[in-house]
């Protein structure tokens, strides 16, 4: 009995210390602020909440700089060969390769940029999340589609369960992002 007291007493104090510090767990190892300062200054230059950059970066690389994926999409903000040279070519970047895409500055710098330019697009924010996964290009035919939209400014139906599944997994990080971070 006196074992099993010992015991309840060790987990009570455990919940205890994970209650108080489970927003200083997630904040810094589920839900982190990195690249705070870049972040800071593209979201304000581009005029985007800094919190949907991070859930964009957490959804596409988890914060790794190194990543690359499978549809060969680089860095941070996962951002095609394709898109970052049509990107560089929109912002008279003239130095612009795919390596460079790994350097944090310059992919968010790019990354951010194209945010903006897609809510100048759709001027939605679940379309500017479904078009930077699908490409604007599907975004509008989606949209012209009444299968996929009645109205064409919204979508109902989303035909690739990847974009879906990632629409849901950014609005659920921006929720979370928004919580922790104001």
């Amino acid at each position: 009995m006196k074992v099993f007291k010992y015991l309840a007493g060790i987990l009570a104090i455990i919940i205890v210390i994970v209650a108080v510090n489970s927003k200083y767990i997630l904040k810094q190892y589920v839900f982190p602020y990195k690249h705070e300062a870049i972040i800071e200054k593209y979201s304000k230059e581009y005029d985007i909440d800094p919190k949907f950059v991070l859930s964009i970066i957490k959804a596409e690389s988890k914060f790794n700089t190194s990543a690359k994926s499978h549809k060969d999409a680089y860095g941070l903000m996962q951002i095609t060969d394709e898109t970052g040279k049509w990107i560089a070519k929109q912002m008279n970047i003239t130095d612009y390769s795919k390596e460079k895409l790994y350097d944090e500055e310059y992919n968010i710098k790019m990354g951010c940029w194209y945010i903006n330019d897609l809510q100048k697009e759709f001027n939605n924010i679940d379309l500017v999340i479904v078009a930077y996964n699908a490409g604007r290009g599907n975004v509008n035919e989606w949209l012209s589609n009444k299968e996929y939209s009645s109205d064409g400014k919204r979508l109902q139906y989303i035909p690739y369960k990847e974009t879906s599944e990632y629409l849901n997994r950014v609005n659920t990080y921006y929720k979370i992002y928004c919580k922790l971070y104001n």
